[in-house]
């Protein structure tokens, strides 16, 4: 049985999904994306199973993706992002005309860069970034080979695509960047995206409306 688990949080105020990946053998947690209320809720796990977070990376830096990163920031664990979203992240109130009413944004800032085909090893996985503006500047995706995971933020969902309506982004981006990132995996890579639930390649390949043709 693997050793590895990826828990699946859905967090408000508009239901974004914060990945938590666990590795059991070295009680090693990594976290992808810091939606407002990850800090406490993930925390509580954490503590309950003796985990050590290791780091934070981020698919882009919409405000509902990273409202608790400066909560990271303030423990030292590393944030990491693309370089294209940064101006989000530090000065996040830019973002306020496309977020909810009365939130509250606090900065935060990456500790590292993220760079297309970028290599890492988290958690003893061999992970690959891909860039994928579109819906963002800054968007990536995180491909597990070996899992045949990606955690592929906002670009595509089940039964569609990311919204290309905010400043600095782009359908035509979006598209292409699904088009040369996404849809060349195998069918069987399951996609854990942003919003809503998991889906697998093979079937926003052939159901997908936006990406059939």
């Amino acid at each position: 049985m693997s050793q590895i688990k990826l828990r699946i949080f859905e967090l408000p105020p508009i239901g974004t999904n914060a990945y938590l990946l666990i590795n059991e053998a070295t009680q090693e947690a990594a976290l992808f994306d810091a939606p407002f209320g990850a800090k406490e809720e993930i925390g509580k796990l954490l503590e309950r199973f003796s985990l050590t977070l290791t780091g934070v990376w981020l698919t882009h830096g919409h405000w509902d993706h990273m409202l608790d990163a400066h909560a990271y920031n303030k423990e030292g664990i590393p944030v990491y992002g693309h370089k294209d979203d940064e101006i989000m992240i530090n000065q996040p109130d830019l973002m306020a005309s496309f977020s909810i009413p009365g939130m509250k944004f606090e900065s935060a800032k990456l500790d590292g860069y993220l760079v297309a085909g970028q290599k890492l090893t988290i958690l003893g996985q061999e992970v690959e970034v891909r860039h994928v503006p579109g819906h963002s500047p800054g968007s990536v995706a995180f491909v597990f080979p070996e899992l045949k995971w990606v955690i592929s933020g906002d670009v595509v969902f089940a039964g569609s695509v990311g919204r290309t309506d905010f400043p600095g982004c782009s359908h035509e981006a979006l598209m292409r960047s699904i088009q040369d990132n996404i849809l060349p995996l195998e069918d069987d890579f399951v996609l854990y995206p942003g919003h809503g639930p998991k889906t697998t390649v093979g079937s926003e390949r052939n159901l997908n409306p936006y990406l059939r043709g």
